[in-house]
């Protein structure tokens, strides 16, 4: 057995997304790119690589990664570039698209050899977090103002426009594009292509996939653009767990187990955010899952048990992968998971592709 802490990648999850990427990309005609900033994890790329169009970026270090390791069309975004950044980004990308004008302004002659494109904000998103809200007020994400985009228009051929956060209302998500149709669309045909970003739950179960769709061939068609979606989440939702073992168990007035692993090291999304992990809930013992470190919040959530938990149980957390993975970090010189893929290879067979030690911890640091 792989000793734990570690995340387990199933792969026959994993392609249950991606056969519902490639269905959506047949029936809509949009093209996927897996969002590098949800998951990042490039050992699962071979088989992410036939079912999606390549990746979308948010800094130099995930472009890189894309071009290297996913290949396919790789989309170059990022809040702000440098200087010192420009000339590499745009010798991986094949479409930049910047955050602003003034950006589009410093940098659109060095990139004219490349498709360029603008971030668009519609003032308006599906977000239920201020801190996640790209329309939350003096927003710093994308233009919005007609006369600016209009003035970009000779040196872009499309935009990016991001306002989904695990939206799985479809009726909500068919309500904003038209409001986005009739506020935007007569600049919005004078482009090629429009990307509408990432936070579409459409992996979700029960999703209507087909209504999804026939209305993005719609919007494809009436505005004459390609579109292009960013599924982060939805390309990896349920396909991981993090492996985690019973360290100690204190009972303070609440049993509480302590295990080999941490909220904040290794599932910081969740501590960020104020969620709790997905942990069992089935039986008649309850118990209060923690970490390791010394953060007092360190607390992955409520579970129960069918029966008492003894040092030495591994439990298993659900939904490890999206926003998680790509920000574990090395607090209180906690160990990183070991990272593992369960392959579709019809034996259940366990592949251990990365484990961690101290030289990665002191080489984190000087």
């Amino acid at each position: 057995m792989i000793p734990t802490p570690y995340y387990l990648i199933d792969e026959a999850r994993l392609l249950e997304n991606m056969h519902k990427i490639a269905r959506l990309r047949e029936l809509s005609g949009a093209k996927a790119l897996l969002a590098l900033k949800c998951f990042a994890t490039w050992g699962a790329f071979e088989a992410m690589k036939p079912h999606m169009d390549g990746t979308t970026s948010s800094s130099l270090f995930e472009l890189r990664l894309g071009r290297e390791k996913f290949g396919g069309e790789t989309h170059a975004y990022s809040v702000a570039w440098s200087d010192g950044e420009i000339d590499e980004a745009i010798s991986y990308a094949d479409k930049i698209i910047f955050n602003s004008l003034s950006q589009l302004d410093r940098f659109a002659d060095k990139a004219s050899h490349i498709e360029i494109g603008l971030r668009l904000n519609p003032r308006f998103s599906t977000s239920g977090f201020d801190l996640a809200d790209p329309a939350r007020p003096f927003s710093r994400l994308g233009e919005w103002d007609i006369a600016r985009l209009e003035a970009a228009l000779p040196r872009i051929s499309g935009v990016m426009i991001h306002y989904n956060c695990e939206n799985r209302d479809f009726d909500l998500f068919d309500q904003q594009l038209t409001r986005i149709e009739s506020e935007f669309g007569d600049f919005l045909k004078k482009l090629k292509w429009v990307s509408l970003g990432g936070g579409i739950h459409f992996t979700g179960e029960g999703y209507p996939l087909e209504k999804l769709a026939a209305r993005l061939r719609a919007f494809s068609e009436r505005l004459g653009v390609q579109v292009y979606l960013e599924p982060g989440e939805a390309s990896i939702t349920q396909s991981t767990t993090l492996e985690v073992s019973v360290l100690d168990i204190v009972d303070n007035g609440k049993k509480v187990a302590i295990v080999d692993s941490s909220i904040e090291a290794h599932m910081l999304d969740l501590l960020i955010y104020r969620e709790t992990a997905k942990l069992p809930q089935e039986g008649d013992y309850p118990y209060q899952v923690a970490g390791k470190t010394c953060l007092a919040g360190d607390i992955f959530g409520e579970a129960r048990f069918a029966a008492p938990l003894q040092v030495g149980d591994r439990i298993s957390v659900q939904d490890a992968a999206g926003y998680t993975m790509v920000k574990k970090n090395w607090f209180n010189g906690v160990n990183m998971p070991a990272i593992a893929i369960r392959r579709a290879d019809g034996n259940g067979t366990v592949e251990l592709i990365r484990e961690f030690t101290y030289e990665d911890y002191a080489s984190s640091l000087s």
